[in-house]
């Protein structure tokens, strides 16, 4: 019934990775099963026989899915089942595509879908590192034009040693934290995190993670070759005028290079100056000649991208008239939104981000429910980009993939600078609103949200900021230029994008991608060092504006006080039905949450203002407080008996106040002094060992008479 193929790939250290095919979707242009101890990844690829028309670029859609079902759980929500794509699903499908995407043909149009499922999994090894491997293994083995393989490693450093694909375990203990893509012969794609470590670090773990890379290719060829499939398939490329692109290079070439000369440092101004270029050029023509528009496009858009890399290269100038390693004018401003909790502004030349921060509770921590990650995260990190901070006229339709991308870059950017539990009771949330973009706006998002962070008042380790770099090169010549804070045009011709994030000390996160072959070491590493002479220059501008948290929060940003109690007292605490509590967050308008962590009880109290804390931390240290002989309280009375009376000394403790040790005199009924309800002080003289009980005095606190009484004249027995 089917044919049953496998390669399996070693580790070298005792784990192995098995790549099979031919058993499970086989009507798919290709499909791979990618096994690592009990995890399995089913990937597959489908490809349209034809393109669509008029599409001038590659339809890719990359889908990464994991089943509840692989790990032996239900989905959360009423309707139980897998819906739309999770933040940590579309993070890893965009790794995916983000290698794989440069490896089709340039004129390739026809829609693409891969596809990879979670289909088995294991609750220490992280499925994301073996996706890309899955993807590029089934498009190998598929018929479909592609110029791979690829395949994708995770990389930690534990202990000082590089380790390929760690488990969660594993990166508990890990300084470093990314993911490589990458060729037999080419790096493709970098991202992660890193503990404030050096380029060199970097450069060295990239480095470890290309040897791995380079064997899990060979592995997919060899697979390929089992297989014995026939070669790619043929189709049908986009036209090609010969005579209207030379036509266009003739007419257009040395108008378009002047425009760039021009130094136009307003990005709509100079894509105006070259849209009047490309369209003198078509005024040329009538409806009659019937001209390709599309293709007048395609062929312009070289000569743009042509002219611009000539300058640079030659001219050592950008288009706004900076040298390379130039970055643009900034300017910063921080409590710019009073109501805030906290709020900066950052702008880098045409790019602005306005950044909040709000403080919540642990109510407030963001719930993860995914199949192998649960839990809370109590730092999130939210990225907007509405269409009008490019001037584009159109509406904005919830988060795009590239917000959910853009936003999590930034916050594993910051988030080892955040004050751990221990040091911060608070939830975090940080806003970044892209007001303005032309380049690099998830690096203004770290900028900015440090900037708002520390004007919260959120005492954070170290301020971090982050520079995108860019790369201009021909290896016809070998000329070269690396680009500090590059321009959104600068970006979409050049051959990297690199976003380095790092404090003073080190790199704190990167990403990198890079669209040309045969990048070597060298120029990678100066990248990185060119990236970390502009990231201290960006920091600089940023602690002229604030230099370090201030003292305190705001006057309007809510408070919390935690406070560490008995284990045994979570109970009392709440109350029967969370009876106790409630009353207390009725009363004193506050918001309390109890935790049990390492065998204690942890109280977090918030409230907007100073007295509704003072008066519900009153109310918990009564409640929590263990009775002390000696000790003065003032207590109600609950209930009277003919022998004495039962006072409430603190919330939920009573005490039995003898008749005798009411008043010095002898009392014959007890109602004649107290009253039920009746607020006295009495003290505590005695805790029976063996019951645990209370006994109370009031007569002790009182003055006692001289002479009339003796010191046995209450000593009659009383009937109990």
């Amino acid at each position: 019934m089917y044919n049953l193929l496998e390669k399996t790939i070693d580790l070298g250290d005792g784990r192995s990775i098995t790549i099979e095919t031919g058993k499970l979707a086989k009507q798919a242009d290709g499909s791979v099963v990618v096994r690592m101890g009990r995890t399995m990844l089913l990937a597959t690829v489908v490809s349209a026989k034809e393109a669509k028309e008029d599409i001038d670029f590659l339809p890719l859609s990359v889908e990464y899915k994991e089943k509840f079902a692989s790990l032996g759980r239900f989905p959360g929500g009423f309707m139980k089942r897998e819906a739309r794509p999770s933040d940590y699903e579309i993070l890893i499908a965009r790794l995916v595509d983000r290698a794989l995407r440069p490896l089709f043909p340039d004129d390739y149009r026809a829609e693409t879908f891969v596809t990879v499922n979670l289909i088995s999994a294991d609750k220490d090894i992280m499925p994301d590192s073996l996706a890309g491997l899955a993807a590029s293994a089934a498009l190998t083995i598929s018929d479909i034009p592609f110029s791979g393989p690829i395949s994708e490693v995770r990389v930690g450093r534990i202990n000082g040693k590089f380790k390929i694909n760690p488990t969660f375990s594993d990166l508990e203990n890990s300084d470093i934290d990314i993911v490589v893509g990458a060729t037999v012969d080419n790096i493709i794609m970098v991202e992660g995190e890193m503990k404030e470590v050096s380029e060199s670090e970097m450069l060295e773990a990239i480095q470890f993670a290309h040897q791995s890379i380079k064997e899990q290719c060979r592995a997919q060829l060899e697979l390929f070759k089992m297989t014995g499939n026939p070669q790619k398939r043929s189709y049908e490329p986009e036209p090609v005028d010969e005579e209207l692109k030379e036509k266009i290079f003739k007419e257009t070439y040395d108008k378009v290079l002047a425009v760039a000369r021009k130094k136009i440092s307003s990005k709509h101004k100079r894509a105006d100056a070259f849209e009047e270029v490309k369209e003198s050029f078509l005024s040329q023509f009538t409806e009659e000649d019937e001209i390709n528009e599309s293709l007048v496009n395609n062929y312009f858009h070289d000569v743009e991208k042509e002219a611009v890399r000539f300058m640079i290269l030659n001219d050592g100038i950008r288009l706004d008239g900076r040298k390379p390693e130039e970055i643009r004018p900034i300017w910063c401003e921080i409590d710019c939104l009073p109501a805030a909790h906290g709020s900066a502004l950052f702008t880098r030349g045409e790019t602005q981000s306005l950044t909040t921060v709000t403080l919540g509770t642990k109510l407030d921590e963001k719930v993860i429910d995914e199949v192998l990650l649960q839990g809370t995260e109590k730092f999130v990190l939210h990225y907007n980009f509405p269409p009008f901070s490019t001037g584009d006229a159109r509406p904005a339709r919830g988060v795009s993939r590239r917000e959910v991308g853009h936003g999590n870059l930034a916050h594993r950017a910051i988030k080892g600078m955040v004050p751990g539990n221990s040091d911060n009771p608070y939830a975090i949330r940080v806003v970044s609103d892209i007001l303005e973009s032309n380049g690099s706006s998830s690096m203004a998002t770290v900028c900015a949200g440090t900037m708002a962070l520390m004007d919260a008042g959120i005492k954070i380790k170290k301020p971090v900021s982050g520079i995108a770099m860019g790369l201009i090169s021909d290896p016809d010549t070998g000329k070269f230029a690396i680009l500090s804070d590059i321009l959104g045009d600068e970006d979409h011709l050049g051959d990297m994008d690199f976003k380095v994030t790092g404090t003073a000390e080190g790199i704190t996160a990167a990403q990198m991608d890079i669209k040309i072959e045969g990048l070597s070491y060298e120029v990678l590493g100066k990248a990185l060092e060119q990236a970390r002479i502009g990231r201290l220059h960006i920091l600089e501008k940023m602690v002229e504006t604030i230099p370090e948290p201030r003292p305190s929060l705001k006057p309007h940003a809510p408070r919390i006080v935690q406070i560490t109690i008995p284990k045994d007292m979570i109970g009392p605490l709440i109350g029967p039905g969370g009876k106790v509590i409630q009353e207390i967050q009725n009363d004193t308008g506050s918001t309390i949450i109890v935790e049990e962590i390492n065998n204690q009880g942890i109280v977090d109290v918030f409230a907007d203002n100073k007295e509704s804390i003072e008066a519900a931390l009153k109310r918990i240290n009564a409640i929590v407080e263990v009775p002390e002989i000696g000790k003065i309280y003032k207590g109600r009375v609950k209930s009277i008996v003919p022998f004495g009376a039962f006072v409430e000394i603190l919330p939920g403790k009573d005490g039995l106040l003898h008749i005798s040790e009411i008043e010095w005199q002898r009392l014959d009924t007890v109602d004649s002094v107290l009253k039920e309800g009746q607020e006295i002080e009495v003290k505590l003289i005695d805790i029976d060992e063996r019951t645990g009980k209370f006994k109370l005095s009031r007569k002790v606190l009182l003055p006692k008479p001289q002479g009339k009484y003796s010191k046995h004249h209450n000593k009659r027995p009383h009937r109990e």
